[in-house]
């Protein structure tokens, strides 16, 4: 019986990692095939690097993901069992705080993992564990959305211990942690994307400015000593960790896309602009 348990438990958690799999795949996959496929010509002057990195690096994403996912199941799992159980500060109905609370405890959750994010990716840069750890994410210097959870197994298991973390100390709906999870994903995958919405002045808004940008990100990829921040500025600001080129930088990102975007209304096909990296550094410098 206790082999049948076993087992059972081993399949459950399988399921629970395949579910994450197929909702990561399905996410970033149809993302990557949008802006990387289907539609690369027209948004290919929103590209921050004009540049598309090579297959291989795009498998090797892919390969981390699912080892990122198998772990995120297996930790994710208990953590259900365990709501099941009432053992957590899970509530249910919505109703039991209020839908007020409901709306704050997600913010509550998004502003802890913000936290969270910045000090353990700083811990991450810590040489003696960087080379180690970390350095497998930075082989993306032109990141995808797959980037988003290529992760060496070490980071994927600190990443998703966001999620015990939350349940063992925030009173919870279930819905309000899926809603947490699903934004999360969601400005991971954006912030990996590669490609720059923003419109200009962005970054110097007074208050717009303590919002991340795609740029931000990308250029931690590049520069590993800046930019460690996940969805806010806040923390990079009062540690002085924000490149400090940032800014000008997001302008000469959204320059190049007007500059594109003028080259594409000429009838120029921009798939031919390809701007090597030395060249870039100088318009965005």
């Amino acid at each position: 019986m206790a082999v049948f348990s076993y087992l059972s438990k081993l399949l459950e958690a399988l399921g629970v990692s395949f579910t994450l799999s197929m909702e990561y795949l399905l996410f970033a996959g149809t993302i990557f095939l949008f802006f990387y496929v289907w539609k690369k010509r027209k948004y290919w002057y929103f590209k921050i690097q004009q540049r598309f990195p090579d297959n291989k690096h795009i498998i090797r994403e892919i390969k981390y993901s699912f080892f990122t996912v198998i772990i995120f199941g297996v930790v994710i799992l208990p953590v259900m069992w365990a709501s099941k159980e009432r053992l957590t500060l899970v509530y249910y109905p919505v109703s039991k705080y209020g839908y007020g609370y409901y709306v704050f405890s997600i913010l509550l959750m998004i502003a802890l993992h913000d936290t969270y994010y910045y000090w353990t990716h700083r811990l991450l840069h810590w040489k003696k564990i960087f080379r180690y750890v970390h350095k497998i994410h930075h082989l993306s210097l032109n990141p995808t959305p797959f980037s988003a959870y290529a992760l060496h197994p070490v980071e994927a298991l600190i990443d998703v211990s966001i999620i015990p973390i939350i349940v063992f100390t925030i009173p919870y709906h279930i819905s309000a942690v899926t809603i947490f999870s699903a934004y999360t994903l969601g400005m991971n995958v954006s912030g990996h994307l590669g490609f720059e919405f923003f419109p200009s002045g962005f970054t110097r808004h007074k208050i717009f400015k303590w919002h991340n940008t795609a740029t931000h990100h990308n250029m931690h990829h590049r520069y590993v000593k800046y930019n460690f921040s996940i969805y806010f500025n806040f923390w990079d600001r009062i540690m002085k960790t924000n490149h400090p080129h940032y800014e000008d930088t997001f302008e000469g990102v959204i320059e190049q896309r007007r500059a594109g975007a003028a080259m594409a209304d000429d009838a120029l096909d921009p798939l031919k602009i390809n701007i090597s990296l030395a060249e870039q550094e100088k318009v965005l410098n």
